[in-house]
């Protein structure tokens, strides 16, 4: 399906009504383009006089220092590594919109998630919550079923995610070695457990 993001703006408009509160889930595996797809439909929500914010699941990642203690630190990013139930709390409490709701946001270079960095407030009619297993079936993360208005799944070719993966870490000076392991070793192998285990979805974008 190829749907542009003012469709997908103008569609989630029309499915909102007069609803205070829109609840908007952009899944897809690492390296899909989940986090400039969220930031791209809060602008266009914004540019139809809309009040929207981004709520990234990242922020919930464990800490590195839980991880290194389960052995799991090289396989950051499966679905065992996040503070689901955390992540279940925020998305329920701000589900309502009848409070202000501190999220934490994730900073990639220094792998690690900063507490209350940023602020959901009643007055956000969209929520675009943007992350890897928000419409995954397995486990804690199905209990996400039912909870969002609206949800996109990016399910681009596995060697589109590849190539990206690759820039991705080369981005962050690792060596073809270190960005090797992480391709190969982690996010593709998530990339296919995520796209083989994901409920239905009202747009699925499969781009080149």
């Amino acid at each position: 399906m190829s749907v542009t993001v003012d469709e997908i703006a103008g569609d989630v408009i029309h499915r909102a009504g007069d609803a205070k509160r829109f609840l908007i889930a952009i899944a897809g595996p690492p390296g899909a383009g989940k986090s400039t797809m969220a930031d791209n439909v809060a602008h266009a929500l914004k540019s139809r006089g809309e009040t929207a914010e981004v709520l990234p699941m990242d922020g919930f990642h464990m800490d590195n220092a839980i991880l290194i203690e389960r052995g799991l630190l090289a396989r950051k990013g499966i679905p065992e590594t996040f503070d689901v139930r955390g992540f279940l709390d925020i998305i329920r409490a701000v589900r309502p919109a009848d409070q202000e709701v501190l999220i934490p946001v994730f900073d990639r270079s220094r792998e690690l998630a900063i507490a209350s960095a940023r602020v959901v407030s009643p007055e956000h009619r969209f929520i675009i919550v943007e992350g890897n297993y928000l419409l995954f079936s397995l486990g804690k993360w199905a209990e996400l079923e039912g909870i969002f208005d609206y949800s996109v799944m990016l399910a681009p070719p596995i060697e589109v995610l590849e190539e990206r993966l690759w820039a991705r870490w080369r981005g962050y000076q690792l060596s073809e070695e270190q960005a090797s392991a992480k391709v190969y070793g982690n996010d593709l192998p998530n990339g296919r457990l995520i796209l083989e285990n994901r409920r239905r979805a009202d747009v699925t974008l499969e781009m080149a």
